[in-house]
């Protein structure tokens, strides 16, 4: 492919952008006939339309119990308080995620103790985590990180062994299977967030699932006042009447109707999703500089609804050319290419310095019980630290549409074939910048 770059002056690969591919989520008459029922009958603050959606979401993973709140951020920290989290309690969790997915530990009084991530993945290495327990290790969060699934089979033989706890994030991944067992089922709890740019997307809202009835008990208590009287737990029952975590964790009924028509539609949505992401991937697999980040065909394991679709730079492929710079080609093509990840965590100086709640010393080690504080703020996550200028996001289609794709494919393949007329002019001090706080945390996620 010889034609001209059009960042270098030649024509772009894709003149005008099909939004249609993109638009997110898919809205049906069936979706608004739902909502505005429920706003006619002033329904919005009930709680029938809502349970039947828990169910049905509960059932579509074959789990015996589910719990909405009003975003996944507080679904995260419900469960994690469900799941016996509090004072002076550490919660291992890869430091490359959305901070929500442990920073709610500060509420709870717990302290977040960073593992890094395995490079071909971007999820948590099992390899270290077990070198981190300690006799007050709690939980392990596991976050399905851009939709790819974490090992878990690694992951719980150890959780297993040492008797902790396991939350699963599965925000990026919903309706992913590991091994054929769909994510958010193997851990003790799935967390999910369904905010309206997520693959299993109703507007603004979180649920959880579990098997464990007092988890689920331990919720309700928390910040479901009005529901108390589902709570079958015989020590909870004389705490009732109050939320106990002084929250009021209620999702709108609104919310919940758009939901229920999803359930019924996201099968056959994830379904072509995941046609369409990976015929985009089988057409760039052997191009020079970039790897899909996805599971091992036939494996058993898929990445669902592909929400924050990674690919893998390689510059040595393209004699050291930035990912920067190959990203402002892809996207003066017409195509779309965001360079990074999310930054680091670890890093972050409200998790290495600020003193949030006035205790006098920095919040993350307030009611740290080990030896060694200062080793905790200063952690080194050699892989979680490096990783940003190797990982960027890819268009993320939502039909499979070929002829379409195949416009994007050949604007990846333009750049990647003449990556040469790139070099000259590569500022490779740029990718030093990427997985910045000021916007890896602005603008990559929300829960």
């Amino acid at each position: 492919m010889s034609e001209q770059l059009a960042l270098l002056g030649g024509n772009k690969t894709i003149e005008k952008e099909n939004e249609e591919l993109f638009k997110w989520p898919i809205i049906t008459q069936e979706h608004e006939d739902a909502v505005i029922r429920v706003m006619r009958e002033e329904n919005m603050s009930g709680l029938n339309i809502t349970k039947e959606f828990e169910e049905g979401y509960a059932k579509m993973l074959g789990k015996k119990y589910g719990l909405t709140s009003p975003n996944g951020t507080t679904a995260i920290k419900e469960a994690m308080f469900a799941l016996g989290v509090g004072v002076g309690d550490e919660v291992i969790a890869p430091s490359i995620t959305f901070w929500a997915s442990v920073l709610q530990v500060y509420n709870l009084g717990a302290t977040p103790v960073f593992a890094d991530i395995d490079p071909d993945t971007l999820c948590i290495d099992p390899n270290d985590i077990e070198h981190r327990i300690t006799e007050n290790t709690k939980l392990i969060v596991i976050t399905h990180y851009g939709g790819m699934p974490a090992d878990m089979d690694a992951i719980m033989e150890i959780a297993r062994r040492h008797n902790i706890k396991v939350l699963e994030d599965c925000s990026h991944a919903h309706g992913a299977l590991y091994k054929g067992k769909e994510v958010g089922t193997i851990g003790d709890v799935g967390a999910f967030s369904l905010m309206s740019v997520k693959s299993f997307a109703i507007g603004e809202a979180g649920i959880f699932v579990t098997d464990d009835r007092t988890v689920y008990d331990r919720a309700l208590l928390y910040g479901h006042y009005l529901r108390h009287d589902e709570i079958e737990s015989n020590d909870l029952k004389k705490y009732t009447g109050m939320p106990c975590g002084a929250h009021k964790n209620r999702l709108n009924q609104i919310t919940a109707a758009f939901g229920l028509v999803q359930l019924k539609k996201y099968p056959e949505q994830k379904a072509e999703i995941d046609k369409a992401m990976n015929y985009f991937c089988d057409q760039l697999e052997d191009v020079p500089g970039i790897k899909p980040i996805r599971p091992e065909k036939n494996s058993g394991s898929t990445k669902g609804g592909w929400y924050y679709p990674l690919f893998k730079y390689v510059p040595d492929e393209l004699e050291g050319l930035s990912l920067t710079r190959f990203a402002r080609a892809v996207n003066t093509e017409g195509s779309h290419c965001s360079p990074g990840a999310t930054a680091p965590m670890h890093l972050h100086p409200a998790l290495t310095e600020m003193d949030i709640y006035g205790h006098g010393k920095p919040t993350r080690i307030a009611n740290y019980k080990g030896d060694n504080p200062d080793v905790l703020l200063h952690q080194s996550l050699p892989v979680s630290e490096s990783i940003n200028p190797f990982a960027f996001e890819v268009p993320w289609f939502k039909h499979f549409w070929k002829e379409e794709i195949d416009k994007h494919v050949e604007a990846y393949k333009k750049v990647s074939e003449n990556y040469k007329l790139l070099l000259e002019d590569d500022n490779k001090e740029l990718d030093k910048r990427i997985g910045a706080y000021s916007s890896a945390f602005s603008s990559m996620d929300d829960y």
